[in-house]
């Protein structure tokens, strides 16, 4: 099965091998929403994969 880079890209592996990356949906149309929002959409979250996912996103890891 092919990896799909693109969505691996947007990931990064911690130290204690936790994903971390960016939350959807925040690149336009926020002009509406409230400052407290804009900001809380900046922040990374911690993404959780099944084992397949894990496979399929990253590979050897």
């Amino acid at each position: 099965m092919k990896t799909n880079k693109s969505y691996t890209k947007r990931l990064k592996i911690t130290k204690n091998g936790v994903l971390k990356g960016r939350k959807p949906g925040q690149n336009h149309f926020n002009a509406k929403e409230s400052r407290s929002k804009q900001l809380d959409k900046k922040r990374t979250t911690t993404v959780v994969l099944t084992p397949k996912a894990r496979a399929r996103f990253l590979p050897g890891k």
